[in-house]
């Protein structure tokens, strides 16, 4: 039986707090901009037989009825050539939960796919966790984690590619998707982490709860 328990998020450095509704990687890095919607009419309807992925004749690009983030596994982006750096023992994350509206709820997943081309993005780096967001409309607020561990039992060298891939489950079942490609350094070889990359927002408005979630036996 799954169980939660909530807690309020608070920017204390000394603990690491998770959350993410539309993504946006601030820190360390983002693949891309994801946040594109298109492929429906001027009205806003999605066009028959057109419900997936569909190439355009006309534009010659593709287009995305539901938006971007919706793709499996980046959030319909190609890897980058140009990795951002990250510590070879964990380091920073952040990112911002609430840049479109329907997700004051969400399940939030951060995993981790090792190799500069990762078909495998199962390796989790924290457990779990319920966002509660302070409204179900747009809103402003940051969230950082001060230290991302890595995933149990993996031991990179500097120089070796993976990609962290958040992932948020929004309140009516759907998956959002965005990822930044690292390539693992030494700790010193990494951009500073301070107060204007990586803050827990706390104004009114802005700030999120979370609900632990993890399971019991009877």
């Amino acid at each position: 039986m799954f169980r939660c328990a909530r807690r309020t998020l608070v920017a204390i450095a000394t603990l690491w707090s998770v959350v993410a509704a539309h993504t946006v990687i601030v820190y360390p890095g983002w693949r891309g901009n994801n946040l594109h919607q298109n492929g429906t009419t001027p009205s806003g309807e999605v066009p028959t037989g057109a419900l997936g992925m569909n190439w355009d004749k006309e534009t010659e690009t593709y287009n995305f009825p539901y938006g971007q983030q919706w793709m499996y596994p980046c959030g319909g982006m190609p890897t980058s050539t140009n990795r951002t750096r990250w510590p070879i023992h964990g380091g920073a994350l952040s990112f911002q939960p609430g840049w479109f509206p329907g997700h004051a709820n969400a399940l939030v997943y951060i995993n981790m796919g090792v190799g500069t081309e990762p078909l495998n993005m199962s390796l989790n780096m924290v457990p779990p966790f319920q966002i509660v967001g302070p409204s179900n409309e747009y809103y402003n607020g940051t969230v950082c984690l001060p230290q991302v561990p890595l995933p149990k039992g993996l031991e990179p060298k500097v120089g070796d590619h993976a990609t962290i891939q958040v992932i948020e489950t929004a309140q009516h079942g759907a998956a959002l998707y965005s990822c930044v490609d690292i390539i693992f350094d030494e700790p010193q070889n990494v951009a500073e982490v301070n107060e204007t990359n990586c803050f827990n927002s706390t104004e009114a408005g802005e700030n999120i709860e979370f609900n632990l979630v993890f399971a019991t036996t009877s």
